[in-house]
């Protein structure tokens, strides 16, 4: 059956709040002391997993909580075809989806690694970087691959079907919305199943429900996707 995707823009921010880390304690709780010191260390931090684990969304949240506390962070992903040159104000360097990653966007980013672990000036930044399988098994250039796994390299579970009901139970419990089972399995079934988007579905299915005052059933889900 054929999944929908939705509008990634309509997305909360990702935090590292309200990431879900079950089955990934450790890798939130390195990136949560990691980003939250002041006196960071420099040596390399590398997530992989499949896709729908959380990768992206801790990296975004690690941008997000760096960002609070004015640091400046370079970034480049996917659709980042033009990266440019390293930044020396940069404190951190975030590399996403390294495994799609473009000759051009590879030299760039084996070019900021460098310059980020062995600056011109000042103390060395930290790397973070992500991508689909661990750094051995990437199709990259050998010079940015090898320095990719040179550090602390975690994989990501992405949650299993009884995780996923959980939390979307609780997220409903939450909003004093009430979630029959057919609504759930209609939700896992039709959508894309990572837990940022099933959440995002969740925002919008109680914004709706409230605007024409009806509940969370398959028909207004249906209703949803035709007027909106």
């Amino acid at each position: 059956m054929k999944q929908m995707a939705l509008d990634i823009g309509l997305a909360p921010v990702p935090t590292l709040g309200n990431f879900v880390p079950v089955g990934n304690e450790a890798v939130l709780e390195h990136v949560r002391l990691w980003t939250g010191n002041p006196m960071r260390s420099p040596v390399p931090t590398f997530l992989w997993g499949e896709g729908g684990s959380g990768k992206s969304h801790l990296l975004r949240a690690v941008r997000e909580a760096l960002r609070e506390h004015g640091a400046r962070v370079g970034w480049i992903d996917a659709a980042n075809l033009n990266p440019g040159e390293f930044d020396d104000d940069w404190e951190v360097v975030i590399l996403d989806d390294c495994q799609l990653y473009t000759a051009e966007q590879q030299a760039a980013a084996f070019n900021w690694f460098v310059n980020a672990q062995t600056p011109a000036h000042g103390p060395a930044r930290w790397v973070l970087a992500a991508a689909d399988r661990p750094p051995a098994d990437l199709q990259l250039r050998e010079d940015l691959r090898t320095r990719l796994g040179w550090g602390h390299v975690f994989q990501l579970k992405a949650l299993g079907e009884t995780e996923r009901r959980a939390v979307l139970r609780r997220a409903a419990d939450e909003r004093g919305v009430f979630l029959g089972d057919e609504v759930m399995d209609f939700m896992l079934n039709r959508f894309s199943r990572d837990l940022s988007s099933l959440m995002m579905l969740l925002d919008q299915l109680d914004a709706y429900a409230l605007r024409t005052q009806r509940a969370i059933t398959i028909p207004l889900i249906k209703s949803m996707l035709d007027n909106e």
